[in-house]
Order: structure tokens, then sequence, then C-alpha cells
């Protein structure tokens, strides 16, 4: 059983749900772009229980709510989101776990915050953002976010109301790696139903955010500064590997030498059977590694 929980904000609420004892060990859970809390619905029942876990909805999704008008969605908001969230919870130190996007909120809490975060768990994500390698192409993704901005505002669409098979099959169709369940379960959340059918609760000024990219050379950098214990889980179909990063080969290159020269003793590496959403779909297959990992103690980890 989970409970809801709500934290006031200057702009209405950051939503969450929490399972566990409150008095056990803090573990914070952090969803991906334009996903929500549920996200983690059928990986949490499976591990540990003596730990308290809070699933929290960034600003713009699920049950959180939107950020007030005007404003862009700023990758650094959503960090100040959960420093928010802890102090809310008065948490000192904590877990962080976060999925694709919000593993590289999480990381970034981590490089800012390293005295409050005592375990860091990566879904599918390295912890940051990569950025483009071209100039031209950066100053265009910024430009971009500005223009879409200003498109969204100046058409001031009401949100589309969609039967409920519609809104499933929209999801999977922008979802390539969610089985037909794992949909239905970030729906719960993700749509509010009206009489003309279900709309999505997702601000749709999320999907223009600011992002904050990072070079090859401060990826390596930041890395080599933990000092925390790390479990980085890699799908074999994910969007991580090797493979289906064919113009990155140098940057996975440049981090396993990181990881072989510096990091061994912090940095724990697993690459599992599976997707994008493995932790959702296939929650079996990474939760005895998250398990094992979550209760043991802060010795060296080996790749």
């Amino acid at each position: 059983m989970f409970s809801e929980l709500k934290f006031p904000v200057p702009w209405g609420h950051v939503a969450a749900k929490a399972w566990g004892p409150s008095e056990g060990h803090p573990v914070l859970c952090l969803h991906g772009w334009l996903d929500n809390a549920n996200t983690f619905d059928k990986l949490i029942p499976l591990l540990p229980r003596g730990c308290y876990y809070v699933a929290m909805d960034f600003s713009g999704h699920g049950l959180s709510s939107h950020r007030p008008a005007g404003c862009l969605y700023h990758f650094l908001d959503y960090v100040t989101d959960v420093r928010r969230v802890a102090a809310a919870l008065q948490w000192r130190r904590f877990t962080l776990m976060g999925h694709s996007m919000g593993g590289a909120v999480a990381g970034m809490f981590c490089f800012l915050y390293p005295e409050m975060v005592d375990k860091l768990i990566l879904l599918e994500s390295l912890g940051f953002l990569l950025a483009p390698e071209d100039t031209e192409a950066w100053l265009k993704s910024k430009r971009r976010v500005i223009d879409r901005l200003l498109s969204l505002e100046a058409k001031q669409q009401t949100p589309k109301a969609r039967s409920p098979e519609a809104a499933l099959q929209r999801l999977l169709e922008a979802n390539s790696h969610l089985t037909a369940e794992g949909g239905a379960i970030l729906l719960q959340r993700g749509a509010t139903e009206t009489p003309a059918g279900l709309v999505y609760n997702r601000d749709m000024r999320a999907r223009t955010q600011s992002r904050e990219f990072f070079t090859v050379e401060q990826c390596v950098k930041l890395l080599q500064k933990i000092q925390d214990r790390v479990l980085i889980i890699v799908s074999q179909d994910g969007l991580l590997v090797p493979h289906n990063l064919p113009s990155r080969n140098h940057f996975v290159k440049a981090l396993q030498e990181a990881f072989e020269c510096n990091l061994k003793e912090h940095i724990q590496l697993a690459e599992v059977p599976g997707s994008h959403f493995v932790h959702l779909n296939e929650p079996e297959v990474v939760s005895g590694i998250i398990s094992n990992f979550l209760t043991a103690q802060n010795t060296r980890a080996r790749l």
C-alpha cells in the first residue's frame, strides 16, 4: 500500500506517493521526462521493506501543479523541486533513485549537494545530459525552446480530451519501450477523467524544457568527484548501450576509461536484459540488483 503526499510550493504543490515506514531509510525516487511517480509502482514493492520510498511528480507532471504562466521548465527547476521536497520531509541525508531524466536530475543534485546523498541509483541514465557536439546544434536547441514556448502561448489550446483507448494508444506510440500494461499504469496518474474524456495532466510547456548539458570532459570530471556509492543500470535494448549511441562511441570510451582509472570503488555498472522502461515492464529483472545495493554497507563496489 502507498499513501499520497502533497508539498506546498509558491505556485501550488508538488505531489508524491510513499511506501514503507516513515522512520525507515529515506529513498527519493525521480521519474523520467513526461512520466510520473507511477513509473515506480511495480518496482518499489519488490525492494527492501525497511526503507521509506517517496516517488515525487516533478512540477508540470503527474499530479503536481503546473508552473506559473510565462515560465519555461528549466532543468535546474527540477533539481530545485528535489531540494524543496527533501526540505519538506526534513531529510538531511538520503538515497536518490532516478530513471532517465530523473537520473540526470538526481546526478545534478548529487553534484550540488553531495553531503545530502548517501547512495545514487541511476536507471537508464548516466547522471547528466551530454551536450550536442556541434555549437550550431546547441544554439538551435536553445532557440527552439524559446520559439516553442511562444508558439504554445500564442495558440492557447484547450487540452484535448481522448477516450481511454486513444489516450493509451497515443502514449504507447510516443514511447516504443513501454508495454501496454506499463502505459496504463503511467496513464492512471498522467491523465484526468473529464466529461469529454481523458485529458493528459502534464504541462505542454514541459515538452520544451531548457536542459543543462555537459561536454564529455565535464562529465568525466564530475564523475571523478563522486564519493558516494553509485549504481548504474543500463538495459541491453535501452537508450544508453553503445550500439544505440553510434555517434557517441568516443563518449562511451571516455566513460569506460574513467571507470577503470578512478571510479571502481564508487560505481557499480550493471547491464540487464530489457528496454528503457525495464524497471516498469519487468521490475524483477532489476529489483534484486537494487535491493542488494540498498542493503549493502558502504564498502567498495565492483564493476
